[in-house]
């Protein structure tokens, strides 16, 4: 599966992509995995009321099943302006 970083979070992991094998069933449970990897994880997903997530770029929630997605993209709310 390949995961998505953008804005502060790519620069708090520092990697903007990478491809990963999960076993993870949510987004939730993919946060769970990914934030017991470093600090730097941990440090990006310790305020998930912070972030957005989209699976095969369709926004969608943290308890959102997995299952068939390809890919996973984490980033900060949008604003206008």
């Amino acid at each position: 599966m390949d995961i998505l970083y953008f804005a502060w979070v790519r620069e708090r992991i520092g990697v903007p992509r990478e491809q990963i094998e999960t076993s993870a069933a949510t987004v939730a449970d993919l946060v769970k995995e990914l934030a017991a990897r470093e600090d730097r994880y941990a440090a990006a997903f310790a305020d998930l009321s912070a972030l957005r997530v989209a699976i095969d770029q369709e926004l969608t929630d943290f308890d959102a099943s997995l299952q068939g997605a390809r890919e996973v993209a984490f980033f900060p709310p949008m604003t206008g302006g």
